[in-house]
């Protein structure tokens, strides 16, 4: 379901950029401004972002999409590292195999520049400015997450305030960073276009911006519900989940 989830989250960004960027097509003849296009984009990988959590399948996995993601509940105790490592594997997969597709029905418009199979490379600041954008929205998604779904009267809209992050996160960081804030996001492009420039910004910023939201919550709150976006009880949870457990307690009463 993981890698469902990133695999439905590429094939949208797919689309979109080669619909919105494509310089041959109608959209892109409607919208010669980029800066609106951007926005387009934005509304659209925001909508994504929440429909796949809201979604049977995100409520089946959690919908983290993210291997920064999964490993910032594992820091916080809320996945076991086995099913951390699965999860982590077949985001990665799911995501390379849509864009391999994608390729494959989109041929030119997408593989070419300068949609260039949606590669997520540093904009005209460099590699240091993309670093540090990325390590910053990062961490303040995650703590969003992090905050929100350890609340009983915010947990249902974790998924609807994600969304709004994505949506405004393409806008203000996509020219300087590319927007990734996922490695599996980043791998799902970089291996169909084979294309790894400045890969380590995404391969490591992802991971710290996280990481230090949940150290810091972590410390300032001590302990969190579950490691899904949005918990329902009518699907299977593989977690340390202490939704189920009060379920189970209030039962056995």
């Amino acid at each position: 379901m993981e890698g469902v989830c990133l695999g439905l989250f590429m094939m949208s960004a797919s689309v979109c950029a080669t619909v919105l960027e494509n310089p041959d097509g109608i959209v892109h003849d409607f919208f010669p401004d980029g800066f609106h296009r951007l926005c387009l984009m934005g509304a659209a990988m925001g909508i994504t972002a929440s429909a796949i959590i809201y979604s049977p399948v995100g409520k089946l996995s959690g919908a983290h999409m993210n291997p920064a993601v999964t490993w910032s509940f594992f820091i916080l105790g809320k996945i076991e590292w086995r099913d951390a490592v699965f999860y982590t594997i077949f985001q990665c997969v799911g995501g390379v195999l849509v864009v391999f597709v994608m390729a494959l029905i989109l041929r030119e418009p997408f593989t070419d520049s300068p949609v260039n199979y949606v590669v997520t490379v540093p904009g005209e600041y460099g590699p240091v400015y993309a670093f540090l954008v990325e390590v910053t929205i990062a961490f303040f998604m995650m703590a969003m997450v992090l905050t929100t779904s350890n609340s009983t009267r915010l947990s249902k809209y974790t998924g609807a305030i994600a969304g709004g992050f994505v949506m405004l996160y393409v806008v203000i960081s996509a020219p300087v960073s590319g927007f990734s804030m996922n490695p599996a996001r980043t791998i799902a492009s970089a291996i169909p276009a084979w294309s790894f420039q400045s890969f380590w910004i995404y391969m490591t910023a992802p991971f710290i911006g996280m990481f230090s939201s949940a150290f810091l919550f972590k410390k300032l709150n001590g302990k969190t519900m579950c490691c899904k976006l949005h918990h329902s009880l009518r699907y299977t949870c593989i977690f340390n989940c202490d939704y189920c457990d009060r379920q189970s307690a209030s039962g056995r009463l």
